[in-house]
This record gives structure tokens, sequence and C-alpha cells, in this order.
């Protein structure tokens, strides 16, 4: 009995010292972790799971929640999707694992994915506006893959190494010489971080050869210190550095400050604090405005939109002002971080708050006079599902460098990018408008809005090609003899995006009668009705595109009362669309109307055929024809035909006497 006590004793002992060790595991996992030290504190989570009863089920899916945690904020969306899905097929699966599982997807570039985990999260949590707007942004990044922007997108192998570099900047007024942030071996901090694994950040430089490649980089000498550095940011002389300092210690959070530091010959000065708020609280992330009279920055000031947001102190009389939120256009309840500032006063900055691709991409906000902003994601290729950030531009230009995780291996990369110079080319056909054959060597002339004239001849198939220019409109007007000149516009305005056009221009041959379609009247009647018009106007301009024709107009009616009254009446209909063009300013001399009443039926040709197949090509359709079709309708239809109104071309060589 009494040794029987003493192995429960020993059992108890021993089951309290696992639970006490277990429980200080956990704790040392948490302390890590609320210290910002989250790639320490996974091993410790692992540790603390693996010592965890499996009949704990509580216990072991609150650990697994915050393993993925740590692998979300480590940045490492590849573990953190894992461990997400273990976390949300727990039965104590909290709300926010569904939500982070569905964002890992987004981030690793899994869209539709993404959006079904989404919408069960909505189920669990209703009345999130977030998981609309996620859904929004993952239909969008779809959309934005299929039809990307013109950029051109470049991994820099020469700058780039296995560790992170991110955040570049120019350092001189060439664009040959960059700065930027890298954690790589030679830094001078020689620690690792425990919030990410790596080793301290430095600012490291660049040079860029005749060869137009990249010298290797090394550290900016008297800048770097045994804490971290980044984010620089040159002022317009580039006489001027402002960049990031942070302080780490182990299991606390220290804050970062801007530091500063003015060039003195081909060195830098000793960097000082630039003290625009108390070291306790975050200043990140600077940015001079061209004209050095504003600094944005980004930091945690209480109050504001999300949990990092970007602010702007300006300068007056050498002293900088208190910081003022960019507000809600540009901050939201995400991060918005890494701002820079072209010399338009175009602001770049990245989120994860806005609608955007993956985790954070890069926004254009476009600054407007009452003081608002448009802000508009750069979409592909210029972000992605990973993170993308820290862009620069080169002065006056559309290229330069920023930084993306995209390799999918957690750390960030520099890709140098640029938008080629909008090209546009147009080909194309000029055909007979009744046959639809090419027309060999017809002339076609480029009238263009900038006041370029150019003019070339079709070949053998009928086409031609020209060079376009951005921003222009063009008339393309081909002639040829024995037809009436064709016309088509095109335009290059609003397009932003390089392309080749297709045209063709329809050439009318003036050896028969041209019908003019849709000339309405009421019965009985002469008077041109509205829906007339349209057909009319085409006219006006076929006439002003050919001013050294004449033509009569020519009026038919169908056989349905005498003779005498048709002539009557189709002479004044004639003359109604003569006085129409008159109005239009077109001579009248150039303009003979002319009644033929029933006298001349319509010849049935092939586009009558294919609309109505009861007629056959080549059938004259006299009064006597028509009263062989077998029934009112086809009967109607071929007195309608007969109703119409036509020009035929009576000279070319009209001279007009303004000229």
């Amino acid at each position: 009995m009494k040794r029987f006590v003493w192995l429960i004793i020993m059992f108890t002992v021993i089951f309290s010292l696992e639970a006490a060790a277990q429980k200080r595991k956990a704790e040392r996992a948490y302390s890590s972790f609320s210290a910002g030290e989250y790639f320490d504190a996974i091993d410790l989570f692992k540790d603390a799971y693996s010592k965890t009863k499996k009949t704990d089920k509580s216990a072991r899916a609150e650990l697994v929640f915050m393993i993925a945690e740590c692998y979300r904020l480590t940045n490492d969306p590849r573990n953190s999707e894992t461990w997400y899905r273990l976390a949300t097929r727990s039965s104590f699966s909290k709300p926010e694992a569904q939500y982070w599982l569905a964002l890992s997807l987004k981030k690793n570039g899994k869209y539709t994915q993404a959006i079904e985990e989404m919408r069960k999260y909505k189920q669990v949590a209703p009345a999130d506006p977030k998981a609309d707007q996620e859904i929004r942004a993952c239909e969008l990044a779809l959309e934005w893959q299929r039809n990307p922007e013109a950029y051109r997108v470049e991994e820099l192998r020469d700058l780039n190494s296995k560790e992170s570099d991110f955040s570049p900047a120019y350092a001189r007024d060439d664009f040959g010489v960059v700065f930027f942030t890298s954690s790589r071996g030679d830094a001078r901090g020689n620690k690792t971080h425990g919030a990410t694994g790596q080793g301290f950040t430095d600012i490291f430089e660049s040079r860029l050869d005749k060869k137009s490649k990249w010298s290797t980089p090394v550290a900016v000498g008297n800048i770097n210190s045994e804490f971290e550095e980044g984010t620089p940011s040159l002022s317009s002389d580039y006489k001027e550095l402002y960049f990031t300092r942070c302080e780490a210690g182990k299991r606390e959070k220290k804050g970062c400050i801007i530091m500063y530091s003015k060039r003195s010959g081909d060195s830098w000065n000793k960097p000082e604090n630039l003290g625009i708020l108390p070291d306790t609280v975050v200043a990140a992330h600077p940015a001079i405005s061209p004209d050095g009279s504003s600094l944005y920055f980004v930091s945690d000031i209480a109050g504001g939109f999300g949990s990092k947001d970007i602010y702007v102190v300006t300068k007056s009389g050498g002293l900088w002002s208190a910081p003022r939120n960019l507000g809600p256009e540009i901050n939201t309840g995400g991060d918005e971080l890494f701002p820079y500032i072209r010399d338009d006063g175009t602001l770049y900055f990245a989120s994860d708050g806005h609608i955007g691709m993956g985790g954070l991409d890069i926004f254009k906000a476009t600054p407007q006079p009452d003081g608002s902003w448009i802000v508009q994601n750069m979409k592909s290729p210029i972000n992605s599902s990973a993170d993308d950030f820290g862009i620069i531009f080169e002065t006056g230009n559309e290229r330069g460098i920023y930084s993306s995780s995209r390799k999918g291996r957690g750390n960030d990369d520099l890709y140098s990018f640029e938008l080629p110079p909008l090209r546009f080319n147009i080909t194309g056909l000029v055909k007979d408008e009744k046959t639809g054959s090419p027309i060999q060597g017809s002339v076609v002339q480029l009238i263009a809005s900038d006041g370029s004239n150019l003019q070339a001849e079709t070949g053998a198939s009928g086409d031609f090609r020209f060079a376009l220019k951005p921003n222009v409109d063009y008339i393309f007007l081909a002639s040829k003899r024995g037809y009436l000149n064709g016309k088509e516009r095109e335009t290059t305005k609003g397009q932003e995006k390089s392309r080749d056009f297709m045209v063709s221009l329809l050439l009318t041959p003036i050896d028969n009668p041209i019908e003019l379609p849709n000339i309405f009247y009421d019965f009985g009647k002469w008077d041109l009705r509205p829906e007339s018009m349209v057909s009319l106007d085409k006219l006006v301009e076929t006439l002003t595109d050919n001013p050294d024709v004449t033509i009569e107009l020519m009026s038919h009616t169908d056989s349905r009362d005498t003779e005498e009254y048709n002539l009557d009446l189709s002479q004044k209909r004639a003359q109604s669309v003569v006085q129409y063009l008159i109005q239009k300013e077109i001579e009248p001399e150039r303009l003979s109307p002319r009644g033929y009443g029933e006298s001349t039926p319509k010849v049935v040709d092939d586009l009558i055929t294919s609309q109505y197949q009861f007629l056959k090509t080549g059938t004259v359709l006299t009064e006597q024809y028509i009263n062989t079709l077998p029934n009112e309708e086809q009967k109607e239809i071929a007195h309608q035909i007969n109703r119409r109104t036509e020009f035929r071309v009576l000279r070319t060589d009209y001279v007009s006497p303004k000229k």
C-alpha cells in the first residue's frame, strides 16, 4: 500500500514538473511574440505544441494559431497558409484563422482559392466589411494579371543578395549611384533580428559602370551602426541624407527614429537624430520632397487611421512643424509605408489597406487643387501577389527601381522598371465597296491633328501601313480614279498602351448609281422625315471629301399610281434632298435633282438577294413581275425596294468658283 501511494506521489510530481515546464515554454513563446520576436517565437511555440497532450485540443488549437501568426508576421506566406489551414480544421478554430488563411492564399497568388476561403469567413463574420473588399481585390488581381500595364520589370541581379535588399534611393543626378537597404552578411550590425531571423540591415551603395553594370555593393561610410539602418532618402542636390535607425533588444520593443546627415566632400558627417517625434514613437521611412520643404514619413502616432500611417512635416526657419496625418484618402486601417514624392507632387507609397494584389502594393496618389488625393493601384506587373514597395523614379522619366518579395522566398529583392515609349502602327486595306476586292494603286493620305500629312500607295493586296504618334487624331483618305474617295478616322488619344490599329477603307465605284439608304417620306408627301437626315449627312460628308464631283439626285417611286403623279412626286422628293444638301453648304451647281417616277424599276443585286431569298439576282422589279409574286407581303417588299433615292456622278472635274 505504501509503495502504491509512493508511485502515485511520484507520478503527480513528474506530471506537475512536465506541466510547469510546458507552461514555461508557452510563456517564453508568448513573451517573444509580445516583444515582436516572431521568428524566435516560432520554435518556442512549436516546442510547446509538441509537449501539449493531444487530448487538450483547445490548447493545441491556440498554439497552432500562434505558429501561423508568427509565420504571417515574419512574411512567410507559404508556411502561414499551411498552419492557418491546420488552425481552421480545429473545432476550437478562431474566425481570424479563416480570414488570415484567405489572405495567405492571396499573398501566394492563389486568388480563386482565396475568394472561396474569404466567403467562408463571411459566414462566420458577416459583419466584417473587410471580407467583401478582399474578395473584390482578388477579382481585380486576376483581371490585372490578364491585362497587365505596359511596364517592363527586370530583377537587378547585380545588386541582390541571398538576404533582403530593398528600399532604394538615387544618390547622383545621373542616376548612376544607388543607395539601398540590405541585411547581407557584410552589414555592420552582426546581430540576428528576432522578428525576421535575418541580420540587421545597413545602407549600401553601388555604382553603374560604363557597361551599365552595377558594382559590388559596399556599406555607406560613416552612416551605419550596430543597430538597423535603412530606407534612405536624399535631397534633390544629393547633399543631404535622411534614413531610419531602429534599435532592437531581446524581449522588448524599441522605437525607430529618423536620422539626418550632410555630405562633406566625398563623405558623410556623423548622423544626427532629426528629432521630429519623441524616441518612444516610431518615426521611419523618410521621404524628402524635391524642394526640401516637406518630409514625409511613417509613424504609429496615437489617433491615426491604422497601425502605421503616413505623415508630413514642413520646414520653416530651419524648424520642422508638427506632424500632419495625410488623411483617410491615403491612410487606411492597415499599414501605409515607404512614401516617395516626385517632383510633380505625386506621392507613391505601399499599403496593405487599400485594395491590392497581395501583401503590400504600390499606389500612386495624385494631388488635386482642393487638397484631396486620387489614389490608384499601380497594378501588374509593378505589383504582384507578394510585397511590392519602396519605389523611386529617375527625374523626368517613367523608369526607376523598387523592391519586391515576388520570388516567394520571403526575402526582398530590387527590380528595375521602365514604361517603354508608346508605339502605334496602323495597317489598312482599301477595298471596292461593291465587290470587296482589294484596290491596288490607290493613294492613301494621312492627315493628323498635329499637322502631319503623309501619303502612301496601296500594294497588290490593297494594303498600306503608317506609324502613328501618341495623343493625335488621324484621318485616312483613300482615292482612286473611277471611285469616290473613302475616309476613316482613328485616334491615339487616351491610349495608355502601345497597340496596332486595323482599318478598312471602302471606295464606291462611280460607274453605276449609288443608292442612299433609309431616305423616308410620309405616304404621298415629299418632306424629308427626321430619320433620313443620318443618311443624307453621310452624303454631305462624301461630297465634302470629293469636292470635284457633281451629282444627279435620282428619286424613284413604285408603280401604284398614275405615271404623271409618280413623276411629279419623285421630282419634288429629289428637290427636297437637294434643298437639304444646299442648307448644308453644298454648292447648288454640284446638284441636279431629277424624278424618275416609276420609269426605272430596280434591278435585283446580290445584296438584295441575300436579304430576300425569294428575289433572284438580275430580276427587274417591273409592275408585271411584282404582280406574279405569290403573296401580298412579297409584293409590298418589292414595291418598297423600288421606292428609293439614288445619286450618280455626272462629272469629276468640277472646280468651285470660290477657290
